[in-house]
C-alpha cells in the first residue's frame, strides 16, 4: 500500500556478529549494530529508541518533508549505542514498551503508511 506514495526498500541487516553478540552482553550487542548499520548512514537518518522523542502521527508525517532519502534504524533488545544515536538526524520512540524486531518493523511500516497518507490528505488516518 505504501508504494502508492513512495518507493520503499526494507533491508534487514542481521549478520553473524550481531547474532553472536546478543549472547555476550549489552555492550557487545550495541557495538555490533553500530558496525552493521554505519555503512547505511546516508540521507536523513532516524533511529527508533525507547529513550527517543515521543511524537504523534502528524509529527511523524512531517519527517517526509525532510528528505527523499530517509533511513530508519531499529536496534536489538538492548537498543543502540549512544555513539550511533548521536549520528542520527532524529531519534524517536514508538512506545515505552520494548518490541520484538519484527513487531517494531510492522508498527514502523504502519506509521510510515499513516504518515504518507496524512501528507497526501488521504483519509486513512481518520
Amino acid at each position: 500500500m505504501i508504494k502508492r506514495f513512495a518507493d520503499i526498500e526494507c533491508k534487514t541487516v542481521f549478520n553473524k556478529n550481531i547474532a553472536q553478540s546478543q549472547t555476550k552482553g549489552e555492550k557487545e550487542a550495541k557495538i555490533s549494530y553500530t558496525k552493521a548499520y554505519e555503512p547505511f548512514l546516508k540521507g536523513y537518518n532516524i533511529s527508533l529508541d525507547v529513550r527517543g522523542q515521543k511524537i504523534d502521527s502528524f509529527e511523524f508525517a512531517k519527517i517526509f518533508e525532510k528528505s527523499s532519502n530517509i533511513n530508519f534504524f531499529i536496534g536489538g533488545a538492548y537498543g543502540l549505542e549512544d555513539k550511533f544515536l548521536a549520528k542520527m538526524d532524529k531519534v524517536i520512540s514508538l512506545s515505552d514498551l520494548t518490541y520484538a524486531h519484527k513487531i517494531a518493523k510492522v508498527v514502523l511500516f504502519e506509521q510510515i503508511y499513516r504518515g504518507l497518507c496524512i501528507k497526501a490528505n488521504h483519509p486513512y488516518h481518520k
